[in-house]
Parts: structure tokens; sequence; C-alpha cells
């Protein structure tokens, strides 16, 4: 099985199993040398039509490997993104799913340093954070990621914030 087909169907297992028995699955015993690393991952749920139904990850890893974390962000984001209804086993056909595995953070100093359809950002002030996955429709500027990010984190641009970047390998159905 490629590791694009394994990722996502890990996500959809926890999903389903998940929905069904109300239980956290392990992963397999044969998981892929690639999944066995730490490292932060978000899961996206979207419709078939394109809408999002779901989106939660994590930058850095909590979890003792890839796999892990992306079974926990599957289920957060199937079920505990407070933007939308937790998602219903008749709905779980027509949804697509998308992984992404996150590279390290690395502050940026420079706006420059940033393109929208390659990294993804992490504004950060105090206590409040705000991510955005590089590469998202409608994102196509410098200035309206870093807009969205800060309203995503509760800064205002006027406010002294430190801007950290990062790139991801994107597996999508």
């Amino acid at each position: 099985m490629e590791l694009k087909d394994y990722i996502i169907s890990l996500a959809k297992r926890a999903i389903e199993t998940y929905l069904r028995e109300k239980k956290v699955i392990e992963p397999p015993k044969d998981v892929p040398l690639e999944l066995k690393r730490r490292g932060g991952a978000f899961v996206s749920i979207h419709t078939k039509t394109g809408r999002l139904r779901g989106c939660i990850g994590t930058i850095q890893p909590l979890y003792e490997n890839l796999a892990q974390e992306i079974i926990q962000n599957a289920i957060s984001s199937a079920f505990r993104d407070p933007r939308f209804p937790p998602i219903s086993l008749e709905e779980l056909d027509d949804l697509e799913f998308s992984v992404d595995i996150l590279s390290p953070l690395e502050e940026v100093k420079n706006l420059e340093e940033l393109d929208p359809k390659k990294f993804g950002i992490v504004v950060e002030k105090d206590w409040r954070r705000g991510v955005l996955l590089p590469d998202l429709e409608g994102v196509d500027t410098v200035k309206k990621q870093l807009e969205i990010a800060l309203a995503k984190a509760g800064i205002d641009p006027s406010e002294d914030f430190k801007i950290y970047k990062f790139t991801v390998i994107r597996y999508k159905e």
C-alpha cells in the first residue's frame, strides 16, 4: 500500500471506529517507518463539493509518533472542531480527507521569506496563536495569509507578534 493510501485509510478508520464504537484505535503493527517518528499533523475533512467540514491539528507533536498524531487529529477534526457539528455515519461516504505532515517551525525575520503557496504560518503573541496551512484556496498573498492567521489568534496587526513558517507534505484523496 502506498504511504498516501495508508495515511488516508488510517484517518478514515480512526473516525469510523470512533463513530461506531466510541473507541480510539491503536496504530497497526505494520506502521510505515515514516509514521514512527514524532511530528505535527493536521487532518482536514471536506465534503465532495469542497466545503470544509473539519480541520484540527498539532503544529508540534503531542503523541508518541505520527500515526497516533493522525489518529487523534482525525477524531478531533471529525468531532471536536467547534465550527461544525460532529460528523455522522451517514455522511462518511460523502467526505474527502487530507493529512498534512508538518516540518519543524522556523522563525521568520522578514516577510520576504514567506510564500502562501509554499509555507504555512503560525503567528504568536503571548498565549494567543493562529495557524494557517499553506496552499489554501483563496489565500494568494502574504498579506491575506497574515490577516487570516492574526484574526484566528485574536491578535491586532498593530501589536508585536512573532511569525513562524513551516512546510507540509500533503496526502490527499
